[in-house]
């Protein structure tokens, strides 16, 4: 008769569900990241329009346009970037090289991919459009209304 293995195991680690539980849970973190950074962007591009109605929201707003405009300036990479292709190699999928903007918004907008030249576009217009958006909450300011 087989003696029975004395050492304890988990009942589900045996069956591999284990290591697809975790990841499932790599792969909907790096799926939240995403999620985080398209809401984050647009904030960035937009967020000069929320200051209208609640005007503490600029003291949110202009450090995140600022960054925003830097990462395009300096072809920085935003650190969600890595952060998710960490969680994502986590799961065992392949992450992907350049930035959030590169791999995720690109190719919904501009199919050749992203030059520097599209860069200044892109954080030359986030910086006109806040510009003018905190153009016109200051001359509201200065009316009084």
């Amino acid at each position: 008769m087989p003696q029975a293995d004395p050492s304890p195991r988990p009942a589900l680690a045996g069956r591999g569900v284990l290591p697809y539980s975790y990841t499932v849970l790599y792969r909907l973190l790096a799926n939240g990241v995403v999620i985080l950074h398209a809401l984050f962007i647009v904030f960035v591009v937009l967020g000069g329009l929320l200051a209208w109605r609640w005007r503490w929201v600029a003291l949110a707003h202009i450090p995140c346009a600022v960054w925003g405009v830097l990462i395009e300036y300096r072809g920085w990479i935003c650190p969600l970037t890595p952060l998710e292709n960490h969680l994502r190699q986590k799961a065992g999928d392949a992450g992907y090289g350049g930035g959030f903007i590169e791999h995720h918004v690109l190719p919904a907008i501009y199919p050749a991919g992203l030059t520097p030249r599209v860069q200044l576009a892109l954080g030359t217009a986030v910086l006109v459009i806040n510009l003018i958006a905190y153009g016109i909450l200051v001359r509201r300011m200065l009316r009084g209304s």
